[in-house]
C-alpha cells in the first residue's frame, strides 16, 4: 500500500484555546492505523495541534470496547456506533449530549445538518463506513464474483476467504446467502433458528476461511494471493485501488453500513480537550476532506454536498462512498441497537463455534 503524500492543510475556523502549559500531556486518541490514520493526522490531528497547541498521540486500535480498560484510558476513541452504545449503557463513556456543535458551512444548524441517528448520549458520528466483500481479479479468468452468495460458493469460486474474526457482518452475509431478505435479518438472528442457520452456512466454508483481526490484513491477503476473496472496510480497499497495478475489486452487494463515532472514555484524563477536538473534527471542512481521501460518507449533509475529487488522484470520489445511491441499493444498515443489547452473547456463541472445529487463522 503506497504512502499518502502530505496533504494540504484544510482551511477551518480556528478554535481559540489557551496554549498548554509546558510538559502538559498530549491528547491520546485510539484510532485505526494505516492510510486511515495518516489522513486523520493530515486533516485533523495536525491542524488541531497548530490551532490549539495541543499535541496528539495515537494508540493502536482494532475495534471493540476492550480499549476502555487501558490504564491510563485514552482521551478519545474512534469507535463503531454499535460498540459505543454498548459501552455507554455500561457507563463506560462520558456523556457528550450537551456538547454544542457549530453549524454547517452553509449555516444549517448542527441538529439539522447531521444525518439521522448521528448523535447519541455518549457518541457523535463523523463518517459512514461499510464492510464489504472484495476479490482478487487475477483469481477468476471467467465469471467473477458479484453477489454475497458467491462468498459461500467455493465450487464456482474456489480459494481462501479472509474474514474478520467476529460474528458481526459474517452472520448477516450467511443469512443473505441463504435467501433471507435484508429486512428480516435481525429478527431472524434474534432466534435460535436464525443463529443456527447462520453458523451452519459459515461452517460450510470453514476450511476455506483465513481469519483476520487488523484492518490492513485483508488487502495484504488479497495482494499476496493467499486469499481470493476478503471482507474488509471499503476505504482500505479503495486506498489499495489507487495503485494502478491493483487487482482488487469491490462487491457492493450486501455492503453493511455502520456509523463511526468519536467517544470519550469514562476515565479520560483530558475530557475538556477531547470535547474541543470533537467540535473541531466534526465541522463541514474536515468531514469533506476525509471523504475525499478515504471514500467514507461524511456525517453532515453540508459536507456530502461538497465532496468532489481525490486531491492527488483526481478521481471523482462520489461514486466510491458507501452512501452513493448505486452502491447502497442492496446495503444492510447494521442494527446498532440489536448489537448493543446482544453483542456479548453473540460473541460468546461465536467463540464456541470457532472452538468446535479447526479453523484457519491469519498467522498460519
Amino acid at each position: 500500500m503506497r504512502p499518502l503524500d502530505r496533504l494540504p492543510t484544510i482551511g477551518l475556523l480556528a478554535i481559540f484555546l489557551a496554549a498548554p502549559a509546558a510538559g502538559e500531556e498530549p491528547l491520546r486518541i485510539a484510532t485505526w492505523g494505516g492510510a486511515y490514520e495518516r489522513v486523520q493526522r493530515e486533516v485533523l490531528f495536525e491542524p488541531f495541534r497548530e490551532r490549539t497547541g495541543i499535541a496528539i498521540e495515537t494508540i493502536a486500535y482494532n475495534g471493540g470496547t476492550e480499549i476502555l480498560e487501558n490504564d491510563p484510558a485514552p482521551d478519545i476513541v474512534d469507535m463503531a456506533m454499535s460498540e459505543s452504545l454498548a459501552a455507554c449503557a455500561d457507563d463506560r463513556l462520558q456523556s457528550i449530549q450537551a456538547l454544542e456543535l457549530p453549524p454547517g458551512s452553509d449555516g444549517t444548524p448542527a441538529d439539522m445538518d447531521f444525518i439521522g441517528g448521528a448523535r447519541h448520549r455518549c457518541a457523535l458520528t463523523h463518517t459512514v463506513y461499510a464492510t464489504v466483500i472484495a476479490y482478487d481479479a487475477r483469481a477468476f479468468s471467467g465469471q467473477r464474483p458479484s453477489r454475497v452468495a458467491h462468498l459461500f460458493d467455493t465450487e464456482a469460486f474456489p480459494g481462501q476467504r479472509a474474514l474478520r474474526k467476529t460474528p458481526a457482518d459474517n452472520m448477516e452475509w450467511a443469512l443473505l446467502a441463504s435467501g433471507v431478505p435484508r429486512q428480516e435479518l435481525y429478527d431472524l438472528l434474534s432466534t435460535p433458528r436464525g443463529l443456527e442457520l447462520a453458523f451452519r452456512r459459515l461452517g460450510g466454508i470453514r476450511e476455506s476461511i483465513i481469519w483476520w483481526e487488523e484492518g490492513g490484513e485483508p488487502v495484504r491477503l488479497l495482494e499476496s494471493g493467499r486469499a481470493v476473496m476478503a471482507s474488509g472496510y471499503n476505504g482500505r480497499f479503495f486506498n489499495a485501488q489507487l495503485d494502478p497495478d491493483s487487482n482488487i475489486e469491490i462487491i457492493w452487494d450486501g455492503q453493511i453500513q455502520e456509523y463511526q463515532t468519536w467517544v470519550i472514555p469514562a476515565g479520560a484524563g483530558r475530557a475538556q480537550a477531547a470535547r474541543e477536538f470533537i467540535r473541531f473534527a466534526t465541522r463541514t471542512g474536515p468531514l469533506t476532506a476525509l471523504a475525499e481521501r478515504l471514500a467514507y460518507g461524511p456525517a453532515r449533509h453540508s459536507a456530502e454536498a461538497q465532496v468532489r475529487r481525490h486531491p492527488e488522484a483526481g478521481i471523482d470520489m462520489r461514486p466510491h462512498i458507501p452512501t452513493h445511491a448505486y452502491n447502497s441499493a442492496n446495503a444492510v444498515a447494521k442494527d446498532i441497537d440489536w448489537y448493543a443489547h446482544t453483542i456479548e452473547r453473540i460473541r460468546e456463541r461465536f467463540r464456541d463455534w470457532l472452538e468446535s472445529g479447526d479453523a484457519a487463522s491469519a498467522d498460519q
